[in-house]
């Protein structure tokens, strides 16, 4: 989709699952199976969408996927499926990794970036070794100073190997990547985890990773198990989505098995999702 000077594209790096508790935290199952199905080892269908932004020369990717890194037992664990993933993806855009100028992560768990990296003889290197990547300060503390909690969605492999290569500029803050590309920390999901806003041309996009990771957590309190600080992203999505509303904003969603981008509408005090086609 054109969003004034940006040509935006949803990639589909990967399809897993994850168990639907977890996904819907305090939300009886069936209240949250009501909007999607679980199979037998009570995961829901998921999806790894990184967003593909291109404006004149510059070459923008935030996110990367789940990788192809990924142990067999960890294949089945999550019913990881990956065909063609980022780089495929990227290539039918007629896009190399060696093309990506700017990379943005909106935090660092496995999910969200094992992409970045990719095996070369076994060795974790980087996929884009052309591009900055942009990564949050207090995130990347949290990834290499991981605790029992959240040990398990920080993989060093993922992260490590981008630093290594001189290719990581930190931020302390919110900042302007580029003009008309920012980010904004909404804490919750981690304690440094952030969203990234596209705005031209009197439109504005919003990727909003795990803060709405799918159509189906619209309302305020349908928040992950996975958030360490849910109170947090309580208050983040209280202000957010009337703002998302009245702007009508384009909304990407990056674990949606379904829709990869749309316009929260309210109606009789619903919140609904008008589908925006990619």
């Amino acid at each position: 989709m054109t969003l004034g000077e940006f040509e935006i594209t949803s990639l589909l790096d990967a399809r897993f699952r994850l168990d639907g508790g977890a996904m819907f935290g305090t939300v009886p199952k069936p209240l949250w199976e009501r909007r999607t199905a679980a199979d037998e080892r009570n995961r829901i269908s998921l999806t790894a969408r990184p967003l593909l932004v291109r404006t004149g020369r510059e070459i923008i990717l935030i996110d990367g996927g789940v990788g192809g890194k990924m142990s067999a037992k960890e294949v089945d664990i999550y019913a990881i499926s990956r065909e063609p993933g980022v780089e495929g993806m990227l290539a039918a855009q007629g896009v190399a990794p060696e093309d990506v100028t700017t990379v943005i992560a909106s935090h660092l768990h496995f999910d969200h970036i094992g992409g970045l990296t990719k095996l070369v003889d076994g060795v974790p290197v980087p996929t884009f070794p052309n591009a900055v990547h942009f990564v949050r300060r207090g995130e990347w503390e949290d990834a290499t100073h991981p605790h029992e909690r959240n040990r398990a969605s920080y993989l060093p492999g993922d992260f490590r190997p981008i630093q290594e290569a001189g290719l990581i500029r930190f931020h302390d803050d919110d900042i302007v990547v580029r003009p008309g590309i920012s980010t904004r920390r909404t804490g919750g999901h981690t304690m440094h985890h952030q969203l990234i806003r596209i705005e031209s041309g009197g439109r504005v996009g919003i990727f909003t990773a795990d803060l709405i990771p799918t159509s189906a957590h619209l309302d305020v309190p349908w928040i992950m198990g996975y958030d360490l600080y849910p109170m947090d992203t309580l208050q983040y999505k209280k202000r957010f989505i009337p703002e998302a509303v009245l702007g009508e904003y384009v909304i990407f969603f990056e674990h949606d098995p379904a829709i990869a981008a749309g316009i929260i509408r309210e109606r009789n005090g619903k919140l609904t999702i008008e589908q925006v086609d990619q």
